[in-house]
């Protein structure tokens, strides 16, 4: 029986859009989510069409999934994304959300969000900067939290552009990370499901060699979910 690890196939939901051809901020590949995905070992799968499927025919043969929002030309509304993070959740479904799904996977299950951060928290600090693209400032990790277990507890640093924040987080999930402002960086399920959002972007050429174990992370939550399934159907 071969002892190769087993291939791990991971759905991207949403843009994966990488402005020329950069390399991600450790310089060591690509920059983009497909491309972070292969230094995780896994295969990256994008998807472009929902349509008439259901979500298990979507995710048929696949172990996970990226979400990093939804198009804003209406192919892929809102509510799709939604019901996709609530479908993850009925299965425990490994999901990494990114920059607004982040803002969707707490949206689904409850949470809100600020739409426009200077207007509606004006005493935080500026989490962007259009004229100067990869703003960064620092976050504080929580202990005991999926994320420290990835990233380790304490201060980091890492790339900021967005206008949108967590405002309440949902019930079933809990914040992972703040930036030293208060305004929350990342959240993750408090149950056993790996839903872990985050603020950053981690596969930016502004991003840190530190921001690829949010995908280890994924991949090898993947891993465990299939080797239990595995096992469960060998003792059936």
């Amino acid at each position: 029986m071969s002892s190769r690890a087993p291939s791990i196939r991971v759905g991207i939901f949403g843009q994966d859009t990488v402005c020329g051809n950069e390399r991600h901020g450790c310089g060591l590949w690509q920059a983009g989510i497909a491309a972070c995905l292969v230094a995780a070992e896994a295969e990256p799968v994008t998807i472009t069409e929902v349509g008439d499927r259901s979500w298990d025919e979507v995710f048929d043969g696949l172990h996970g999934v990226v979400l990093s929002g939804h198009d804003n030309d209406g192919k892929r509304p809102t509510a799709e994304a939604e019901e996709l993070c609530l479908w993850c959740n009925n299965r425990r479904f490994p999901l990494l959300g990114i920059d607004h799904g982040l803002h969707l996977l707490n949206t689904a299950h409850g949470g809100t969000v600020y739409l426009d951060l200077p207007r509606d928290l004006p005493e935080a600090l500026q989490h962007r900067h259009p004229p100067e693209r990869g703003l960064r400032h620092a976050i504080n990790v929580v202990p005991n939290t999926l994320l420290a277990d990835l990233y380790g507890e304490g201060e980091v640093v890492v790339n900021s552009e967005h206008r949108r924040a967590v405002q309440r987080v949902a019930r079933g999930f809990r914040m992972c990370a703040q930036a030293l402002d208060g305004v929350i960086e990342a959240i993750e399920a408090d149950a056993d499901w790996f839903a872990l959002g985050v603020q950053w972007h981690p596969a930016s050429a502004t991003a840190s060699g530190l921001d690829i174990q949010l995908f280890r992370g994924l991949v090898n939550a993947c891993r465990k979910r299939w080797a239990k399934a595995l096992a469960k159907c060998s003792a059936a």
